[in-house]
């Protein structure tokens, strides 16, 4: 019996709760979902929005990447609640720190993919993580970074400009109706890394509500981190958790 992947639905992995540290003492709490009987072909590394303003490692793209894409794609994805925040799975030590304290919380996540030895890692930031991804990316050795409804509120022109010529991907997919960066000042503030690629999604808005909106967002990602698993299935035949 074939059930439709939509909304909430869980498809199979191996789905592991995990603690990251951090280097100022802190733990944070998370979640490592990976393919149920083979090894991952690559990372996603998610950095959820904004906490102060309700995001976390729940929050529903990251949620729906987690249920889906190890099942689908052959992704690793691993989740986690930057210091502060809280979900279901917990709360992580600390308080929020306004993008900078964070910078912990993303090497803890880095020193966590390469103790696992988890394959060809990619940031996923979505709003406020695409910040931390921006400004800490780089200091990994990452595949590239996937940016989703960047607001480029926190990270400063030079931060920016400093990802030219780098040799790893920067991909940013931006709504068309987003509340905060829209594609035509996108395209003019991602000029400073000609390299980078510059997504707009008609229609879209910055929290990608809808189960359309989410299966262009998982599709953008699988086009740059695994094409070969698209088109995305609208139905999976088998169990489901």
């Amino acid at each position: 019996m074939s059930t439709e992947i939509r909304g909430a639905i869980v498809l199979p992995a191996r789905r592991e709760d995990i603690t990251l540290h951090t280097d100022d003492g802190l733990t944070l709490v998370g979640e490592l979902a990976l393919p149920v009987d083979r090894e991952p072909v690559a990372t996603l590394v998610t950095l959820h929005p904004l906490p102060t303003a309700g995001g976390f490692m729940d929050s529903h793209i990251l949620k729906k990447a987690a249920a889906r894409l190890p099942a689908l794609a052959d992704l690793a994805v691993l989740r986690f609640n930057t210091r502060g925040t809280t979900s279901p799975r917990g709360t992580s030590d600390g308080q929020f720190g306004d993008g900078i304290d964070e910078e912990s919380d993303v090497d803890a996540a880095m020193d966590f993919v390469a103790q696992r030895e988890l394959p060809n890692p990619w940031l996923l930031g979505w709003s406020f993580g695409t910040e931390l991804a921006l400004k800490y990316g780089r200091a990994h050795p990452v595949t590239g970074a996937i940016l989703l409804s960047p607001p480029l509120h926190r990270t400063t022109d030079v931060e920016l400009a400093a990802w030219a010529g780098d040799s790893r991907r920067l991909v940013a997919v931006i709504p068309e109706l987003d509340d905060y960066l829209r594609p035509a000042e996108a395209q003019e503030r991602f000029s400073a890394v000609p390299d980078a690629s510059v997504v707009p999604v008609e229609n879209g808005r910055h929290l990608w509500v809808g189960e359309k909106q989410t299966r262009r967002v998982l599709s953008e990602i699988l086009a740059i981190v695994n094409p070969a698993a698209l088109p995305l299935p609208d139905e999976w035949d088998g169990p489901v958790d």
